[in-house]
């Protein structure tokens, strides 16, 4: 896999000012992390949801906002770095002034067929259907079925109504 090097300043002039979600990410098959640069519309209240697989790395990179964690608020200003846990409940706000920030993470592994088979069952015998909790973007399959965003890339998903992660 060749070196990634990418200068966060310039990525950040070039992306069209009105983009939000993911502005780029870790590309590559051979790899065992997964990382994001995310950006967050001024004054976006992010519903809270539980990562139970991945611990998450969070580094600030522009702007203000809020992580909701633990039933607190913790202020996320340019230059803050937060380790998330899996398992623990937390959601992103942003400020007026908007959010950009990195998320670095183990790579998730794809969905497998034996996933599939362990779906609760819906009233008929049959799983059911998936498709408004897989991302078009990044095609990850939310496990939350509540999930509104990917928790990949930050794309809405189709079946998602509100709220933002």
């Amino acid at each position: 896999m060749p070196a990634v090097h990418v200068l966060l300043a310039e990525l950040l002039e070039g992306a069209d000012p009105a983009a939000t979600g993911a502005l780029w990410r870790l590309e590559g098959a051979a790899r065992q992390l997964d990382a994001n640069v995310v950006r967050v519309r001024p004054g976006a209240r992010g519903e809270a949801y539980v990562e139970n697989d991945l611990d998450v790395l969070l580094v600030v990179a522009e702007g203000h906002g809020t992580l909701r964690r633990a039933e607190r608020d913790e202020e996320l200003k340019p230059g803050t770095v937060v380790f998330v846990p899996r398992g623990e409940r937390r959601g992103v706000s942003a400020g007026d002034d908007g959010l950009v920030y990195l998320t670095v993470h183990r790579r998730r592994p794809g969905m497998t067929i034996g996933r599939a088979a362990t779906a609760v069952r819906a009233e008929g015998g049959e799983a059911p259907c998936l498709l408004p909790r897989v991302c078009a973007e990044c095609g990850r399959a939310a496990e939350d079925a509540g999930a509104n965003f990917c928790g990949r890339c930050g794309k809405r998903l189709p079946g998602g109504t509100s709220g933002l992660h």
